[in-house]
């Protein structure tokens, strides 16, 4: 079985120190691995959709909620299908078994109740993820009286319960109304979250089918699905956070602000995203430029 860069790395640090302990408490003379040198580890850069692809996944989502004039102020999306290169293709995972749902008809040739309160939802989750960038343990964490509505803020617990604000725009926003407070109009039917809701809800945010706080396997699910039926490259819930830092900066951000939405302890992690933004510009060069 081959051996990762950074799992080899850390046994040849292993290896040297113990030598280099074993010299020292003269249990050996001389040190075998004091020449022993650290293997280089690649710096692999992360994964992301272009925004053209973000575009046509956030229509997706929105036509399969029914969320209508929201569409994600960005590029206008043509019919060609980019492909994400480099990108590890991660495990399908299988989404909320209702989520599907909303997509098939059913006798009548209409969605039920359930159904469509999923595809709410889902639209509701994957907009959040990639305006904010969050983790999909910040998203799952969420309760409701997180969001501000009047601010479109999102107060968030990171890694090490450390919390921050982060904004989103006004699609996102639409979304998230819409899952709390349904579609449902006149003598229509409740949809949305108070669809789902019961007494094992509490105040989380988003839930699953059978009315829990939802489940982080079953948001990845849904994020596998949506870009399967947008037909832009397979993604997981952290490609949408590194294609929501790549478009910030790519639209001018800085990025102390970056990191600080990212919630990263440094900002080291944060530069990253400034390489894609670079392997990016030189593709466009090397498309654009008549002597690239």
């Amino acid at each position: 079985m081959a051996t990762h860069g950074s799992s080899m790395a850390r046994k040849t640090v292993a290896v040297r120190r113990f030598f280099a302990w074993a010299q020292q408490h003269d249990v050996i003379g001389t040190d075998p691995a004091a020449t022993l040198m650290t293997p280089k580890i690649p710096s692999a850069l992360p994964a992301v959709l272009n925004e053209k692809q973000a575009a046509r996944l956030m229509e997706v989502v929105d036509d399969d909620a029914g969320v209508e004039g929201k569409k994600t102020a960005m590029a206008t999306v043509d019919d060609d299908s980019v492909g994400l290169d480099g990108a590890d293709v991660r495990d399908q995972i299988p989404a909320d078994p209702q989520s599907k749902a909303a997509q098939k008809p059913e006798d009548q040739g209409e969605p039920s109740r359930e159904a469509r309160s999923l595809a709410l939802r889902d639209a509701a989750m994957v907009e959040l993820l990639y305006a904010t960038g969050i983790r999909v343990a910040e998203l799952t964490a969420l309760n409701v009286g997180d969001i501000d509505f009047v601010n479109r803020t999102a107060r968030v617990t990171g890694k090490g319960d450390k919390q921050r604000v982060v904004p989103f725009g006004v699609p996102a926003g639409h979304a998230i109304e819409m899952w709390l407070n349904g579609s449902g109009a006149g003598d229509g039917p409740v949809l949305g979250r108070k669809a789902l809701c019961n007494q094992r809800s509490g105040d989380a945010l988003f839930l699953g089918a059978r009315g829990g706080r939802i489940d982080q396997r079953v948001v990845r699910g849904v994020v596998h699905d949506k870009a399967a039926e947008a037909g832009v490259p397979d993604i997981s819930p952290h490609a949408l956070r590194h294609s929501a830092a790549t478009h910030l900066l790519d639209g001018g951000a800085d990025l102390r602000q970056v990191q600080e939405m990212l919630g990263h302890s440094s900002l080291k992690t944060t530069q990253r995203y400034t390489h894609v933004s670079i392997e990016q510009l030189k593709a466009r060069y090397s498309q654009a430029f008549p002597r690239a």
